[in-house]
């Protein structure tokens, strides 16, 4: 078994810090509920949980690690703040809620709770309990935690698996990256951030301009090729294999056009064959008028790596999407040798398709995250919320 030394990088995310306990800001005390203080951030929390101290901050707001007072279980609370003050993060709360109702797997985080609000007409917080995890692989790759050859291979099995699970349930990540991989002392990898994914039958939204964190992102969708797939996901794979081959990123690109020079810096000067997916015309100009580059090979930029896994990262950090590796040949790979079991490793029962239309107002997108708390509820309280017509 595998292990990671991460008391450093488990303690050390935003501070030592610990939960405060307070007084409600309001007048009254809501009913079943109680306040803290948590990294200068306001916690109006379920009274089952008690939290315990900052684990991670974003955007978004903060996370905090927490005790279920009723099963003894560890968890992660996140804090969406001010979730209706931009549409855009409403959305991508709505897209995480529904997505993660439907997927159940090894390698993909829990969504494990949904805290219902005091006021549904006018709340602005929404509060998701997550399976708690002990860092991510960001952290892993910038610390000075040692990586094995065998660290490597599982923490891509095991991100390969998740994401062929994901694919085979018809659903499009869309922006992986190290962040965005939560991991355990003993190795486990888990998925996290459906924010931005995307189903097959996302009402004609499918293809939307902002996918996936610049330094992961695919030549096609950097090209603006507006008819991609999961090969997109693939390329950010590799681009995270080769992150912990070298511990550092591979395209680390300032803008698009300098992500698309150092793309073809490595991968060299692509042949007409090549370019034919680039359906932009001022996208294909812009990639001839780049002057000629032989490349660079794996090897000279990973020299202590495994040829075989070099081999597969080659077939992965492929220009043309068309001749990409999918995620299922990754999955039977020699380098994966050992690991994979198709037998041990079913599709999705059925595809999930996502009721989301982009152009929802904020009182629809409301009453939808509403409803998609309700799925969290006991039954019993479940009956008595709709009772109230909640």
């Amino acid at each position: 078994m595998l292990f990671l030394w991460l008391q450093v990088l488990s303690n050390g995310v935003i501070g030592s810090e610990m939960a405060t306990p307070m007084e409600p800001p309001y007048s009254t005390k809501s009913r079943g509920k109680h306040y803290y203080t948590i990294g200068q951030t306001l916690f109006e929390i379920d009274t089952k949980y008690v939290p315990i101290k900052p684990i991670g901050r974003g955007a978004y707001g903060v996370v905090c690690s927490s005790i279920n007072r009723e099963t003894n279980e560890k968890v992660a609370i996140k804090k969406i703040k001010n979730v209706f003050g931009n549409r855009v993060d409403a959305l991508r709360t709505l897209r995480e809620l529904q997505l993660l109702r439907h997927i159940r797997h090894e390698n993909v985080v829990a969504l494990k709770d949904v805290m219902m609000p005091v006021q549904s007409n006018s709340f602005k917080d929404v509060y998701l309990v997550y399976e708690l995890m002990d860092t991510d692989l960001n952290h892993i790759i910038k610390s000075s935690q040692p990586l094995s050859n065998d660290h490597c291979k599982y923490f891509l099995f095991q991100l390969l698996r998740g994401l062929k699970y994901l694919h085979s349930a018809n659903v499009l990540h869309r922006d992986l990256k190290p962040g965005n991989l939560l991991v355990n002392a003993n190795c486990e990898l888990k998925i996290c951030d459906f924010g931005l994914a995307r189903t097959g039958r996302d009402k004609g939204q499918f293809m939307t301009e902002y996918v996936v964190t610049r330094w992961y992102r695919a030549p096609e969708l950097l090209l603006c090729t507006d008819n991609y797939g999961t090969s997109i996901d693939v390329w950010s794979v590799g681009c995270i294999f080769a992150e912990i081959l070298g511990r550092k990123p591979i395209f680390p690109g300032t803008e698009c056009l300098n992500q698309l020079k150092l793309i073809i810096n490595v991968l060299g000067s692509q042949h007409e064959s090549d370019l034919a997916f680039i359906v932009n015309p001022r996208a294909r100009r812009f990639i001839k008028t780049l002057p000629y580059c032989r490349g660079s090979h794996f090897s000279s930029l990973y020299p202590h790596a495994d040829p075989i896994a070099l081999d597969l990262l080659q077939k992965m950090l492929v220009f043309d999407p068309s001749k990409r590796i999918t995620v299922t040949e990754a999955l039977h790979h020699p380098y994966m040798s050992g690991l994979y079991d198709p037998s041990r490793n079913p599709p999705a029962q059925v595809p999930i398709d996502l009721d989301i239309d982009e152009n929802m107002t904020e009182p629809m997108i409301r009453q939808m995250i509403l409803r998609e708390m309700l799925y969290h509820l006991p039954e019993s309280a479940y009956a008595r919320t709709l009772a109230m017509q909640y």
